[in-house]
Order: structure tokens, then sequence, then C-alpha cells
């Protein structure tokens, strides 16, 4: 292998559909980098976690599932594309390649020549931040979407009270 990866996303709420990428990566490569998009952002609709909290959900999950070749880096928005894969780079360990499924940061990290996978998605309609959220929100079943870790933590943190404040339900 000897590769190490960079897989990015938002995680909010890390879900089962990030979580099955984040395993089949991490079964592919010998580390792999998961960069936390947009960390600076929290208390908000679309971002209602701080970046802290998505480290935790995503480093308690992993731990739980034994995988520990991974390093977990926050990247905070800077809003300027043609120079955010520098931006990254200042942030993480070199790598070998990039998984993404975003067509921006194909295209950023392909213009920097590196080699972009897209990894296989995980029942996306059922698996997304969006679904995930307005489930919480609205109080449906939410729980069987997130691995058991992420639930301990946004249950700790008061996440579902949290996101009927933020969103005024």
């Amino acid at each position: 292998m000897n590769d190490r990866a960079l897989y990015v996303g938002r995680f909010q709420p890390y879900h089962l559909g990030h979580h099955s990428v984040v395993k089949t990566i991490a079964s592919e490569v010998d580390e792999i980098v998961i960069g936390i998009g947009s960390a600076q952002l929290s208390h908000e609709i679309n971002d209602p976690f701080t970046g802290g909290e998505r480290y935790l959900m995503i480093s308690s999950s992993l731990k739980m599932e034994g995988i520990s070749n991974y390093f977990i880096v926050p990247i905070i928005d800077i809003h300027r594309n043609a120079v955010w894969v520098s931006h990254v780079e200042s942030l993480i360990p070199p790598v070998d390649v990039v998984y993404t499924n975003s067509d921006l940061i194909e295209r950023l990290f392909k213009e920097k020549s590196y080699d972009v996978r897209k990894p296989p998605l995980y029942d996306r309609h059922k698996y997304a931040g969006t679904e995930v959220r307005r489930r919480i929100v609205s109080g449906e079943r939410w729980k069987e979407l997130i691995p058991e870790a992420a639930v301990r933590v946004i249950c700790e943190i008061d996440g579902p009270n949290r996101m009927r404040h933020i969103t005024g339900v």
C-alpha cells in the first residue's frame, strides 16, 4: 500500500455514509487524513456542530471499529478556491491520493496533479447530512443513521435541542 489518503467532509454530523467511506479508504491505504471542512462553523442550521464535536464523533466512531490508521485535521474555510489546495497542504502531512465526491474538490486537486478518486457512496439518499439534520430537528428516528459513538457525542452535548433552538422548532 504505502499510500496516505485525504478525505474531506463537513461531517455535520458524521453519519454511516461517511463511516462507510472512511472504513473503505482506511482498508485501501496505510494512513488516512480526515479533513474536517468548514471547521470554524457551528451553531448554524446547516452546520450545527463545532469542529471539536465533529472531531470527537469521528475519532470515537473509528476507535469503536478498531481503526487507528488516521489523522483528523480541522480545515478552516478561506473562501479562495484558487489557493485552497495550498491551504490544505499547509495543514496536513503529504498525501498520495485524494478521495472526494465533490466536483469542486476534485477539480481543485486535479489541477494540482493529485490522484483523485471517488469513493463508493453508501445509500446516499438515506445517509446524507441534510436528511440526518432534518430528522433530528423534526424528532424523527435518526440514531440508526449515525455510528453509535457519534450518537453518544450528539446526545452528550444536547445536540437535538441545540438544533431545534437554532432552527426555531
